[in-house]
């Protein structure tokens, strides 16, 4: 894979500017032109990469360099990129805003120096016309190792508004590679947790890509920020490999002493578990697992053989009565907890996991119930271990982040998951026999020792019965 793979960070100066939307719209029209596109993003949301995996047809990848370290943004970014004709990422906040109080850690702008790539400025200019010329010029000046090398004119009025615009930046020297006008028509919906995932509303989302990238094409000059995507330089990085990385001290699945082959990791999906990074399923792969996708909402058994599982993040407390409904596949995963197989829940996986969720049966096997409030918990944590368990061994540090407007009381068993820097508890979730369940999202690439450790657990744990639920 070469390192000077065509990108651009499409970036803004705040949140609510338009991003998402050109970004998607900009993915889904070069695909649509035939080109091959690596969608990322920078941050550790899941719901925009899911819009982008729609426009592109690949993973939607995330580059957080708090939850990974800046030295392994470009490794996973060209990971991601291999046999792209162009990477495509998007920023979050604004372009400079960062983890608190940490600098520029983890901003977009960081990103972007990081990978050598031109950035496109995304503005919102539905109040404003001369001024965006003075906007662009902070921008511009503020880190002049931050190539700013286009604006896209985002909510433009009118065609004289775009006129006015127009003219404003000419003294700028910052070229104007696209102006959208305001439009409801490509208008994704929103809830407690931002946009609605493509998981909850497939054909809608459909539809609504095909129409940004009708917008993209008609109100952005393609041709031009291909050329700019074209002109970046070499990067020296070699691309992450998920094998090499479980290579570095991490356990890895041979079959174990209780039976052969790879052992299947069952991973929760569909509507309501939708939070997952990429790397994860090719960690599990990569130290000898057999990852076996499945459907809490549909399925009413764990896939054949299971003898682990890992259900991520999404919006349980959307899907509580038809998750409570679903008693045969509840049964089936306290069954498999209580036999020792690794389980590993983060934030939606732990409220599935305790007795109840507004008032609803869940599985069980946690003893704790989980409730919806009005208070958004949202920020980055680091963590360590504070025990051997299924996850992690004692004195593993990690970085990982929150982000739910739910609460589990207690919030933490006898054995806590992890202890936790965290303005008000020290420390937060379970851990017991073979369970690992917290609100803390960890990306596995900063420490794949933990899809090893889970996949070496798995492999040791008892096959299921034969005819049996498992």
């Amino acid at each position: 894979m070469s390192g000077g793979v065509p990108r651009l960070v499409i970036a803004a100066p705040s949140s609510g500017a338009g991003k998402t939307t050109v970004a998607t719209g900009l993915m889904a029209a070069f695909a649509e032109a035939g080109l091959v596109v690596s969608p990322h993003k920078v941050g550790p949301d899941y719901i925009d990469p899911g819009y982008h995996a729609l426009a592109t047809g690949r993973p939607g990848r995330n580059l957080d360099a708090f939850l990974c370290g800046p030295d392994q943004i470009a490794p996973l970014f060209l990971h991601g990129a291999a046999g792209a004709d162009l990477a495509l990422v998007e920023g979050v906040m604004g372009l400079f805003d960062g983890a608190s109080g940490r600098g520029e850690l983890s901003s977009t702008a960081q990103v972007a120096k990081v990978l050598r790539a031109p950035v496109v400025l995304v503005v919102d200019a539905s109040s404003q016309s001369r001024s965006v010329a003075a906007l662009v010029h902070g921008f511009a000046s503020w880190d002049p190792e931050v190539r700013l090398a286009g604006v896209i004119l985002n909510k433009v009025g009118s065609d004289r508004h775009e006129e006015l615009l127009r003219d404003a930046m000419e003294s700028s020297g910052v070229p104007v590679l696209g102006a959208l006008h305001r439009t409801e028509r490509a208008g994704t919906p929103s809830r407690h947790l931002g946009l609605v995932p493509v998981a909850e509303r497939r054909a809608e989302a459909v539809a609504s890509v095909r129409e940004l990238a009708a917008q993209v094409r008609a109100g952005c000059d393609l041709e031009a920020l291909l050329a700019l995507a074209r002109s970046v330089p070499e990067l020296p990085d070699l691309p992450w490999d998920p094998a090499q990385a479980l290579a570095a001290g991490a356990e890895v699945a041979t079959g174990g002493a209780t039976g052969s082959g790879r052992p299947v990791v069952a991973v929760a999906g569909g509507p309501a578990f939708t939070f997952s990074y990429a790397e994860h399923a090719e960690l599990l792969t990569a130290a000898g697992a057999e990852v076996v996708p499945f459907d809490p909402l549909r399925d009413e058994q764990l896939p054949p053989g299971t003898r682990g599982l890992v259900i991520g993040g999404g919006f349980p407390e959307v899907y509580a009565p038809e998750l409570s409904a679903n008693a045969p596949l509840r049964a089936a995963v306290a069954e498999l907890a209580a036999s020792g197989a690794p389980v590993s829940a983060e934030c939606a996986g732990l409220l599935y996991l305790s007795r109840s969720l507004d008032d609803r049966p869940m599985c069980g096997v946690l003893p704790a119930d989980g409730r919806m409030t009005g208070r958004l918990t949202l920020g980055y944590r680091e963590a360590v271990a504070l025990t051997d368990n299924a996850l992690a061994a004692a004195g593993t540090r990690v970085r990982g982040h929150e982000f739910h407007r739910t609460v589990l009381e207690p919030g933490a068993g006898a054995s806590p998951a992890w202890g936790v820097t965290h303005p008000r508890r020290g420390v937060e979730g379970f851990a017991s026999g073979g369970v690992h369940a917290s609100y803390l999202h960890v990306h596995w690439a900063a420490e794949p020792a933990l899809a090893g450790r889970l996949v070496a657990g798995a492999a040791r744990a008892p096959l299921p019965a034969a005819g049996g639920a498992r």
